[in-house]
């Protein structure tokens, strides 16, 4: 089995230089790729002179992770995809446990690796760590990380188990997927486009398996499109969590239950950053609050119509094992993984 290792680049020279290094010398005989979202950074000129059996594909602009990626992969033709953020270190046989998995089981069909933190390296790192989950709300969670309680990583989750989301930093998935699920969806500007996308695969195709894969691991720099802290991170994760919810599981247009819960959580948050004085994330938690519209060429529209009108109209599998990781994690003092069971 091939896998076509594919990285998304703008303006990373600087982790092109630290962490392509180590893509090259532990992948063997797979074909690496760079997708480049004009980059107006010397990026490409430094891949042609130093890296010239890498394979480019140019976008005429910078169209962020969704449609960087959907473009681009149209013209890679291995069977398998390994999307990976340029500012991931790979280890020695990194790639054996994954192919390993999609060889002998069909039914898998997405899979990550064991992530750590590159500057911790006994640490999990928060995007992925051991696996993703998210609970009835749709609030992600991983093993070995649980909102900003990161674990040291002990061998505690050295288990291949399923799980619900994979990491879009180091995210294994067919091509036929890929293509079968018409990717990610390009709304989803910076965040959460790897949780919609498993989410929409789970309810389209139940019975295929995605994986959390132990013995593969690597190392993630983090925070390379916009820091932890940054408030625009939290804009998006707040907006794009209430669009996954409207899109992936039924509920009512107008008064759901689940949606006052949700807004009235994430208006005690605004009303948090406003009392302490931090304005520019209650800004952005307000405006999370009340977007529902994008633009296209100049023109806006409610994308919340075209969610309610493509949302499951059956009931869909059960997504969730946790109600609610928020009581868990801040009103039962649960900060781990571990502790939840």
């Amino acid at each position: 089995m091939k896998v076509a290792i594919v990285i998304l680049n703008w303006n990373g020279l600087n982790h092109l230089k630290k962490f392509l290094p180590s893509v090259v010398k532990h992948s063997d005989k797979h074909n690496i790729y760079v997708i480049d979202n004009n980059s107006s950074d010397n990026s490409v000129k430094y891949l042609n002179k130093n890296y010239p059996k890498i394979k480019l594909i140019i976008n005429s602009k910078n169209y962020g992770y969704a449609k960087g990626y959907n473009l681009g992969l149209k013209e890679i033709k291995e069977e398998v995809y390994c999307l990976l953020n340029n500012d991931v270190q790979v280890t020695e046989g990194w790639l054996t446990p994954i192919i390993e998995e999609f060889d002998n089981n069909k039914s898998v069909v997405i899979a990550q690796p064991k992530i750590l933190d590159f500057n911790e390296k006994d640490k999990f790192e928060y995007a992925g760590a051991a696996g993703g989950f998210i609970d009835y709300f749709g609030y992600p969670y991983c093993r070995g990380r649980m909102f900003n309680t990161v674990e040291k990583d002990k061998g505690q989750y050295d288990q291949n188990i399923d799980i619900f989301w994979a990491s879009g930093a180091c995210f294994f998935i067919r091509k036929e997927i890929f293509e079968l699920i018409n990717g990610f969806d390009e709304n989803f500007t910076n965040h959460m486009e790897e949780i919609d996308l498993c989410w929409r695969l789970s309810n389209l195709k139940p019975n295929f398996k995605k994986r959390f894969l132990f013995k593969s691991v690597v190392y993630h720099l983090g925070g390379g499109s916009l820091n932890y802290d940054n408030p625009k991170k939290l804009f998006y994760n707040i907006r794009n969590q209430r669009w996954m919810l409207i899109k992936n599981i039924n509920l009512f247009k107008w008064l759901s239950p689940t949606l006052i819960i949700i807004q009235s959580v994430n208006l005690l948050l605004a009303f948090y950053y406003l009392f302490t004085k931090n304005l520019n994330h209650f800004k952005e938690v307000f405006n999370a609050i009340i977007q529902n519209s994008i633009s296209i060429n100049g023109s806006k529209f409610n994308i919340l119509d075209k969610y309610y009108d493509s949302k499951p109209k059956s009931s869909k599998p059960k997504h969730y094992t946790i109600k609610s990781i928020l009581v868990q994690y801040f009103f039962r003092g649960r900060k781990k993984f571990s502790d939840l069971t």
